[in-house]
This record gives C-alpha cells, structure tokens and sequence, in this order.
C-alpha cells in the first residue's frame, strides 16, 4: 500500500504497524498514527456503534470520569460566566451540563447527535472535546474549525488516551474500538501547540489543556 499523507499537518507518514483488524500509519513530523483509511466504517454502521454507548447524564460514574476534564478547566479557566462550546458532545451531553452548573453558557455539537450549526458561527471562551477527537477523520479539518470558533485567547480541553510506544500501540485495548482512527501522543499535541501558539498543560492522564497564547 502507498504512503498516505498525515490527514493532521498533511506531511509524509511511514508504516506504523498492522493487527487483525487494520493496519496503522504514523506521520513523520507531528507523530499522529491513523488508521488506513480504507478501514473506515459507514456513517450507517459508525452512528449505530455511537448508539450502544452507554453514557447515562444520570450516571454517577460517568459524571466522575467527565469531572477529570471539568474540575482541571475550571482551575484553570478561574472565572464563570464564560461561553464554552463542548465539540462532540455524543447524546449525553453530561459535560455542558456539568459546566453549565459552573456557571458557564454552554454550546453543543456532535454530527451525529446535535446538528444545529448555528453554534459554529459563533466564538468562545473554550472548546471542550472529551473522547472525540479519537474519531475523527479529518483532524486537520476539525482543528481549523477551532481556531476559528476559539476567541483570541480561548481555551481547547481535550481528553483523549495517547499512545506512548510501538510496544504499547500494538497491545493497546483502545484501538481495537472501530471508530478510533486518530491517536495522538504528547509530541502530537506539542507540534500543534508550537506550529500555532498555544501553551499546553497536561493536568492529569488523558487530559490536555491548551492556552491560546496569539492568534
């Protein structure tokens, strides 16, 4: 098979590696490792995958996981009253209501699930992106997306698991999942943080916070 381009900063990837399901490319400048892109699901087959998630708003569990993204944004944030768009947000959007009763005015958008694409022609204060960012195809398209709904000195948290080694990726559970096709690591995050202007804070495992520092 061919070499694909990163579809993240759309530079030149190699072989990553391959299990019984797919195989994997990783890029040679910003690290992301991607799944062949011939691999890929049907919206029909990916949206009824999204449909057996089992993420409850009443569920006491998944509140505490969603909390290990909301209590580090809200330190850092310092302030309420802030407009927050939280960007795949799935059919339990938990996390808009939890920092809704933080006293911020949240936004919802999930392709699937909350389709009002008004709230993208809008700006905000911060992003938030919780085990999404994981499924998307296009990242760089997502990604510009944000820059241009973030507000100068906006905030982007994201919460996603990352990969660490080759030894690790092949023995990892999370790529097993269908729909993850996009696996960042900290070098990941670090390019798009340096290529455009951000400061980066990593508060817990699978968290990352991102500072805009220009625009």
């Amino acid at each position: 098979m061919p070499n694909q381009h990163c579809p993240l900063c759309q530079e030149n990837t190699h072989f990553f590696c391959q299990d019984k399901l797919r195989c994997y490319w990783q890029c040679n400048c910003c690290a992301l490792v991607f799944a062949d892109r011939t691999t890929l699901l049907s919206a029909t087959d990916e949206l009824k995958h999204y449909q057996c998630h089992d993420n409850d708003i009443n569920d006491i569990g998944y509140r505490q996981f969603l909390q290990r993204l909301a209590q580090p944004l809200q330190q850092h944030l310092g302030r309420s009253n802030l407009t927050g768009l939280d960007y795949g947000c799935g059919p339990g959007p938990l996390l808009a209501k939890i920092l809704q009763q933080q006293g911020h005015h949240m936004a919802i958008w999930d392709p699937y699930f909350a389709t009002d694409k008004q709230v993208l022609s809008h700006q905000y204060d911060f992003i938030t992106c919780t085990e999404a960012i994981e499924h998307f195809v296009q990242p760089a398209i997502e990604w510009q997306k944000w820059q241009n709904l973030l507000k100068p000195s906006g905030v982007i948290a994201i919460m996603t698991k990352r990969y660490t080694t080759l030894e690790q990726f092949q023995n990892w559970h999370y790529k097993t999942d269908p729909t993850h096709v996009s696996f960042f690591s900290k070098h990941t995050f670090s390019f798009l943080a340096k290529r455009d202007g951000y400061k980066l804070h990593f508060p817990v495992n699978d968290v990352v916070i991102m500072q805009r520092t220009k625009h």
